[in-house]
């Protein structure tokens, strides 16, 4: 089966170009599941009910997030019972939401998905990483073999790190937060597909999707700047894994760049 991993979406643009190439892509490219990280589609910061709804039902079956997932406290409002909506795993005890859930692919297809957040440099505490993870992995793997994973991190010593303490125990690991897509994509000894980063969704013409003008104000004077999303250039960067749907094992991943 082939599944789409969508990088960091920013904003309307982000939502828009995911509105307008996933359908084509399910459809022309044999897509069989999607994923798209998007704890930053309201505004830039943050999701909403509303916008998340837009992008599942543009075809993306789960939204994984990060540190931005609780930046709209609307989601609140739907966290709890909204399956494909994924916050960070090692969040601690008590936290809302879930961490991993299992889908169904369009070919009805059962495919376990989770979602966790990196330690190293990152503005709060969590648990570990690891652990949430492996822990994670068996209990889904009861269910099925194919197993995705976002690691939402900012170092990436630290994904490259969880990428090899969980090959063979997943199907697919990459990584979101920075922005930028990253060229190491490969297929780790045990059958594990990685990839440092899938890149960013949104305006190309911009820092990390945020007004350019803005952001070297702040950088320049460093006195706090509100950041609109810019809307210039606007791409999709993610990555297309191919898995088998016996073993779980990855047998390809391919780095995908597009423009309407």
């Amino acid at each position: 089966m082939k599944i789409l991993a969508i990088g960091d979406t920013v904003g309307e643009p982000g939502r828009k170009i995911i509105q307008s190439l996933v359908p084509q892509m399910r459809d022309k490219e044999g897509i069989d599941f999607v994923v798209a990280n998007g704890e930053n589609i309201a505004g830039g910061s943050g999701l909403t009910p509303q916008t998340s709804q837009e992008l599942l039902r543009s075809g993306v079956d789960c939204i994984m997030s990060g540190d931005h997932i609780w930046d709209k406290r609307e989601i609140l409002e739907i966290i709890d019972h909204e399956k494909r909506i994924l916050r960070p795993l090692n969040y601690p005890q008590g936290v809302p939401g879930r961490g991993a859930a299992l889908l169904t692919s369009r070919k009805g297809v059962t495919v376990g998905v989770m979602n966790v957040i990196g330690r190293v440099f990152m503005r709060e505490s969590f648990d570990s990483p690891f652990a949430a993870a492996e822990k994670a992995a068996k209990e889904l793997r009861e269910e099925t073999p194919i197993i995705l994973v976002d690691i939402h991190a900012e170092a990436t010593s630290e994904k490259i790190a969880l990428g090899w303490y969980l090959d063979g125990k997943v199907s697919a690991i990459f990584g979101t937060h920075t922005h930028v897509q990253t060229a190491d994509e490969r297929i780790l000894p045990k059958g594990t597909a990685y990839l440092t980063d899938v890149g960013m969704t949104g305006s190309y013409d911009s820092v990390l999707g945020r007004n350019v003008s803005q952001v070297l104000e702040r950088f320049l004077t460093q006195m706090p700047k509100r950041f609109e999303v810019a809307d210039g250039n606007v791409q999709m960067h993610g990555a297309i894994f191919e898995i088998d749907e016996k073993t779980g094992r990855a047998l390809s991943v391919t780095r995908v760049q597009r423009k309407i």
